[in-house]
């Protein structure tokens, strides 16, 4: 019998191409709140069926940096914190191979606390793939 852990989102399995020591560290990550009025304001958005991804170009040579919103309409603090873990843990295995030079908010929906963490990881995995199909179409 296959035990899966409900802590680990990949079961406690190592997966191909993630190092068990990558870290989502502070340059990684959004944090001021001016960097996320910019994104609003700015930036475009890209719907998906459990969140929504706001992005805005940054200066070249500078990385990707994403950040999160996670209101309280969406749970109280227990929840919350349980879905900004599982976006982290999810932006993290999915993380561009391509450094785009991008600014990156997940708003997500509270669908998000009951859906399968392959499905969050499919869904940050395609909204990847379209913010950076259109990085690349802006810069041509």
């Amino acid at each position: 019998m296959n035990c899966v852990s409900g802590f680990a989102p990949n079961g406690g399995l190592n997966l191909p191409g993630v190092s068990k020591h990558a870290r989502f560290t502070g340059s990684m990550r959004l944090l001021r709140h001016a960097d996320f009025e910019r994104v609003y304001k700015q930036g475009r958005r890209h719907f998906a069926a459990h969140m929504t991804v706001f992005y805005l170009r940054r200066e070249p040579g500078k990385g990707l940096r994403v950040g999160f919103t996670v209101g309280r309409v969406l749970g109280g603090a227990v929840e919350r914190n349980r879905i900004k873990r599982r976006l982290r843990e999810s932006v993290r295995l999915h993380w561009p191979e391509l450094s785009l030079p991008v600014d990156v908010v997940v708003n997500p929906k509270k669908s998000v606390l009951k859906l399968e963490f392959a499905e969050l990881g499919g869904e940050i995995g395609r909204a990847f793939e379209v913010i950076q199909k259109s990085v690349e179409r802006r810069t041509k």
